[in-house]
């Protein structure tokens, strides 16, 4: 595990690694641009793994780049100090330290004790995946409205790590939810 391969620019996605300039870099976003006269190109935004800068980059068609392989490994959030996040792996019990400016995208829905996937390259912990779906209680909320369940309408609440999510008007304080941790929907209740 951890060495580099050339792969061509159309085979880039979005939260693979890649090494550009010596340094490792996660891909943000990717837009392949097709434009009238001329041959296409891929726009690439990318977000340092050791700084957390970003930066964009462009490339033809027909260029390689060097991809980072990782290694996923099962980790488990323990509990954090200041901006330093503390996960275990939870095949070889190694403790690691990761930073907010890391799990900016996480921070969110990160719950104390979730298992989550790691992706390491030397050893080095370069990105983690939450699970696609979390159960969180709602802690704040209006109170909820009884009645019209077919209604579309939606008020804020906000979910035990902090999170505000949009939820139905007859989710009530206690309640729990399962929310889509990729783009912070409000799924349905959950019973106890």
């Amino acid at each position: 595990m951890g060495d580099q391969v050339g792969i061509g620019i159309t085979e880039v996605y979005r939260g693979m690694a890649l090494k550009v300039e010596g340094e490792i870099y996660n891909v943000v976003e990717f837009n392949h641009v097709k434009p009238c006269k001329g041959s296409s190109f891929v726009r690439l935004k990318l977000r340092s793994v050791k700084t957390g800068s970003t930066l964009e980059r462009t490339y033809r068609s027909a260029e390689t780049l060097d991809d980072v392989a990782l290694e996923e490994r099962k980790m488990q959030y323990l509990y954090n100090t200041g901006d330093t996040y503390h996960f275990m792996c939870q095949s070889t019990y190694e403790e690691h330290a990761i930073s907010a400016v890391m799990l900016s995208e996480c921070l969110p829905f990160l719950m104390e004790n979730m298992e989550v996937i790691g992706s390491v390259y030397q050893d080095k912990v370069l990105k983690v995946t939450l699970p696609n779906f979390i159960v969180a209680k709602i802690i704040e909320t209006a109170p909820g409205v009884k009645g019209d369940s077919a209604k579309s309408d939606n008020k804020p609440a906000i979910i035990e790590t902090g999170t505000t999510i949009q939820v139905p008007l007859f989710v009530d304080v206690g309640e729990l939810v399962k929310i889509d941790t990729r783009d912070g929907q409000y799924v349905e209740r959950v019973k106890k």
